[in-house]
C-alpha cells in the first residue's frame, strides 16, 4: 500500500501549493520542524524514515527542558520533498495557514536498532543536528492512548538542555529569513520580558532620551584596501539602508533618504519581539532572499513604494532585516560609543539574527 495515499487524499490536485510527492530525492536520515499556523499553531516534527517523512503534530513545539513532556500526535505520512516546503495553505484547504519551515538538519540514532525497528517498538531514541535545535531526544508512544497514534516527545539531558527557552521566541524561516506572519487565530505569545541590557556600561554612553532623527553611517572611497586589528568589515547586501526605531513594543522604519517606509514593511512590524530591550535604534539593511540565502535586488525591487502590500506580494518577497550596528538603547545614546561595544551589546539583545 502507498504510505502516501492518505497524504494526497486530503489535498486533491490543484487545490493547495503543498508537493504532491513523488520526487525522487535522497534525505536520508533528515529531520524538519515546521510551525504550522492551521486551526490551532503546532510545530510539525518530520524524521526521514523508509523513503517518507513520518509526521508529527506537537501542539505547543520541542521543548529543551527534560522535565517537559510533549505531546506529539502522530499524522500520515509526508513525501520527501515536504521538507522544502513554506507558504500559505489557502482557505478551504486541509490545514489551511501559514506554514514556516522552523528548522532542519540530520539526525542520528542511539543504540543499534533501525530507525524502521525502533519506530515499530514505539521508542525512538534520536540526537538531532539542526539550526535551532540540537542534542538528545526520544519519542515514545503512548501504549494506553484511545486514539493509537499519541507519543511523547522528551529532551534528553545533554548539553544542550535549556530550561528558560521558549521556541515562540525564535520564529523565523530558516530557507527564507521570514518572520511568521499575524496569528491566523486568537493572539500570539506577548513580547519576551526585557533584559537588564547594561547599555550604560558602555565606554562614552551618555543618558539621553530616544533621538527622533538618526544618520545612517556612509561608506566613503579609499585609494586601497584597510588591514589591522582596528579595522572591522561587513557584507554588502543588495538591499535597502534602515534606521529602526524601537519604543514601547512599537516600530518605526526610516529609509536613509529619510523615508517613513514602515508601511511599506508590514511583516517587520513586529521586529521588537525579538530584540530584549525596552528602546533601541538599530541601523540595518532590509534584503530579500533567494532559495541559496544570497540577496536578491530583483525581487526586492517588487516591495518599492508598496504601501500595505497584499500577502501574495509579501509570500513572493519576503524581508530578512539584518542588523549590523545599536546606536541607542534603554536611555542611552552610544553613537559614541566604540563600535566593537556596539556590535557585542546588540549580538546580546538580538533573540533572532
Amino acid at each position: 500500500m502507498d504510505s502516501l495515499q492518505e497524504y494526497r487524499k486530503k489535498r486533491p490536485p490543484g487545490k493547495s501549493p503543498e508537493p504532491r510527492g513523488g520526487r525522487a530525492t535522497s534525505r536520508q536520515n533528515s529531520f524538519v520542524i515546521q510551525r504550522h499556523d492551521a486551526t490551532r499553531l503546532h510545530y510539525d516534527f518530520r524524521l526521514e524514515m523508509g523513503g517518507v517523512l513520518k509526521s508529527w503534530a506537537v501542539p505547543k513545539g520541542p521543548s529543551l527542558d527534560p522535565s517537559v513532556k510533549r505531546l506529539a500526535v502522530e499524522t500520515e505520512d509526508h513525501p520527501l520533498d515536504y521538507g522544502d516546503f513554506e507558504g500559505q495553505i489557502p482557505e478551504g484547504n486541509y490545514g489551511a495557514g501559514e506554514v514556516i519551515l522552523w528548522d532542519r538538519g540530520i539526525y542520528e540514532l542511539e543504540g543499534p536498532l533501525s530507525a524502521e525497528d525502533q519506530y515499530k517498538r514505539g521508542e525512538l531514541k534520536i540526537i538531532l543536528h539542526g539550526g535551532k535545535i540540537n542534542g538528545g531526544f526520544v519519542l515514545v508512544k503512548l501504549k494506553n492512548a484511545a486514539a493509537k497514534r499519541e507519543w511523547l516527545l522528551i529532551k534528553h539531558r545533554d548539553s544542550e538542555v535549556r530550561q528558560d527557552w521558549n521556541i515562540e521566541d525564535y520564529g523565523q524561516s530558516v530557507k527564507s529569513g521570514k518572520l511568521p506572519g499575524p496569528p491566523r487565530h486568537g493572539k500570539r505569545p506577548g513580547n519576551p520580558a526585557p533584559l537588564p541590557t547594561g547599555a550604560q556600561n558602555l565606554i562614552n554612553a551618555k543618558k539621553a532620551p530616544i533621538p527622533a532623527d538618526v544618520q545612517p553611517a556612509l561608506a566613503s572611497h579609499g585609494d586601497t584596501p584597510s588591514s589591522g586589528d582596528d579595522w572591522l568589515y561587513e557584507i554588502k547586501w543588495d538591499g535597502i539602508r534602515v534606521i529602526s526605531y524601537l519604543e514601547g513594543g512599537k516600530v518605526k522604519l526610516m529609509a536613509r533618504s529619510g523615508r517613513d517606509v514602515s508601511n511599506e514593511y508590514p511583516d517587520l512590524s513586529d521586529l521588537a519581539k525579538f530584540v530584549r530591550a525596552r528602546s533601541a535604534i538599530l541601523d540595518g539593511e532590509i534584503v530579500v532572499l533567494d532559495e541559496k540565502g544570497k540577496s536578491d535586488f530583483q525581487r526586492l525591487q517588487a516591495r518599492f513604494g508598496i504601501k500595505n502590500p497584499s500577502p501574495k506580494v509579501q509570500q513572493d518577497s519576503p524581508p530578512t532585516m539584518y542588523f549590523f550596528d545599536l546606536l541607542y538603547c534603554d536611555g542611552y545614546d552610544l553613537r559614541r560609543a566604540p563600535l566593537i561595544e556596539r556590535k557585542d551589546l546588540l549580538s546580546r539583545i538580538i533573540l533572532v539574527t
